[in-house]
């Protein structure tokens, strides 16, 4: 019995090895954490517990059956961030490069299960070469039954994939369908095809890292939602985007202490320029109307006309999205409306109450937007927003013209609540463009044209280019003057907390993708 105890406990510490002290080193070397270290930094002290230590690969072939490590180049197990309970895997590059096995998979998808039995968010660090060739379609099996499971899990239990290494091939798809995907910059990098493959059928020539890497996929293609130093930073990130989630969706994220005063802000009343050409910064107004320092921007790289992210009013977690006048005006164009539209349904899937700031002259006009279907692509945000049913409060701090203003939230398309500051202009288009067409005949004959341009232009600014028509019909609820912005989003937000909306019986609905 001894000598069996002896064994295992060999066998114990051979796992917990990762295959080797050189392979650690050379691990950090490439200037990055091993997979336990990872782990480790990851969770609270002394809270994780491992599955699956002494799994080991079934493989007769290529010589395989003479190469074998205990986990098979992943650990998976269970813990605490914070208190909470998360389910952890991450893959081990030491060993066979990180590759996916059928017995790795297995694994993986023994913890999916747990963690949708039980309710609890799931991580993935993710550091792999692909899948294991030796294993053929094995291997392509074991990919597909994790993305199996990131689509049953979606929308259940928050899944958040960090990018620690390369993930390459099939390997990318999992990680793609989870809710966030952080990425380490210079140390790794996601594509379906590498470099090789890219030079062999079109002749480019193009490094891993221009392909896909962070700054690749955080500035264009939005395919990584935050991007990180290095794997500390990325694992303090993980930590931090799980303090604004519930553990599922049955339930609702953390509140944090927080005592009400009198909540004026004087400083939203300098925001807005004279001007209603020049622009502003709309995170000065996002700074202004939530607790302090509890603003974390999601995709901040990634179409910055529109802004989205996590903060916390009164100690308790919203979700915001916010148009930017700093960016192309604050129009919407194809790449912002689809950032909003997968915000706007994260925080649906998980009963996270929605601000939306409004300052949009309309949609970005051009044969690029038009050819890449910005009909279909505005239609996403239109979509997400009207069928989300979590609390919706939209504040309009200028322009909401033409149909952009529809798109943003407005009370046609269910928001609850609907404020706007006096400075706000809601109309069809702006007052020179309407006046052109409006009064057109008048203008052509008039002695000065431009005199009578500029005086129908006020003539139909009096009329429209103010929030007091659309509150008289009560698309709006209020004008609030802006140093009590804040106050009134605390008691709007504190009063529809309980709210509960029934969406017609249906399969679901066929969002325009």
């Amino acid at each position: 019995m001894d000598k069996q105890k002896e064994i295992l406990k060999s066998k114990i510490k051979e796992a917990y090895l990762g295959g080797g002290q050189d392979r650690i080193d050379k691990q950090h070397a490439k200037g990055k954490l091993t997979a336990r270290e990872r782990v480790h930094f990851l969770l609270d002290e002394g809270s994780f517990e491992e599955i699956g230590v002494l799994v080991t690969h079934r493989t007769t072939d290529f010589g395989m059956e003479r190469q074998k490590f205990y986990g098979d180049g992943v650990i998976t197990g269970y813990g605490t961030v914070n208190g909470r309970l998360i389910y952890v895997f991450a893959q081990d590059f030491t060993v066979f490069g990180g590759s996916l096995s059928e017995t790795h998979a297995e694994k993986i998808c023994k913890l999916m299960d747990l963690a949708m039995k039980t309710g609890a968010p799931l991580v993935g660090l993710n550091d792999s070469g692909g899948a294991r060739i030796q294993e053929g379609v094995r291997s392509l099996g074991g990919y597909a039954d994790i993305f199996y499971r990131n689509v049953m899990a979606s929308g259940v239990i928050p899944q958040i994939s960090a990018i620690m290494g390369p993930c390459a091939g099939g390997a990318v798809y999992s990680p793609a369908m989870t809710d966030f995907t952080i990425m380490v910059e210079n140390t790794s990098y996601m594509f379906v095809t590498g470099p090789n493959v890219v030079k062999t059928v079109t002749n480019e020539e193009v490094s891993s890292e221009e392909l896909g890497g962070a700054s690749t996929h955080s500035t264009k293609s939005g395919v990584t939602h935050l991007t990180a130093a290095h794997d500390i930073d990325c694992i303090d990130q993980i930590k931090r985007l799980l303090s604004y989630m519930p553990q599922n969706c049955e339930g609702k994220t953390p509140s944090l202490p927080y005592d009400i005063q009198e909540e004026y802000r004087d400083e939203l009343e300098k925001i807005i320029p004279d001007s209603a050409n020049k622009p502003y910064d709309i995170r000065d107004v996002i700074t202004g109307i939530i607790d302090t320092d509890t603003f974390y921007e999601i995709h901040e790289a990634y179409a910055d006309n529109i802004i989205v992210g996590f903060a916390r009013i009164a100690g308790k977690t919203i979700g915001i999205v916010a148009n930017q006048p700093m960016s192309l005006a604050g129009c919407l164009d194809v790449d912002s409306s689809k950032k909003a539209a997968r915000f706007t349904r994260t925080c649906d899937c998980f009963n996270i109450p929605l601000l939306v700031l409004v300052d949009v002259p309309g949609f970005l006009p051009g044969t690029d937007q038009e050819w890449n279907a910005i009909i279909t692509n505005g239609a996403k945000l239109l979509y997400a927003l009207s069928e989300a049913t979590v609390p919706r409060i939209s504040l309009i701090t200028r322009k909401a013209y033409g149909g952009a203003y529809d798109v943003m939230n407005s009370k046609h398309i269910g928001a609850d609540m609907n404020f706007a500051w006096p400075t706000a202009e809601i109309a069809v288009m702006g007052a020179k463009g309407a006046s052109e067409i409006i009064f057109r005949k008048e203008i052509k004959e008039a002695d000065d044209p431009a005199a009578k341009l500029l005086e129908k232009e006020q003539e139909y600014a009096d009329l429209f280019a103010n929030p007091y028509s659309a509150a008289q019909r009560g698309f709006i609820d209020e004008v609030i003057q802006p140093r009590e912005t804040r106050r009134k989003l605390i008691r709007a937000f504190a009063m529809l907390e309980n709210k509960v909306a029934v969406l017609p019986k249906k399969k679901h609905g066929n969002i325009p993708l």
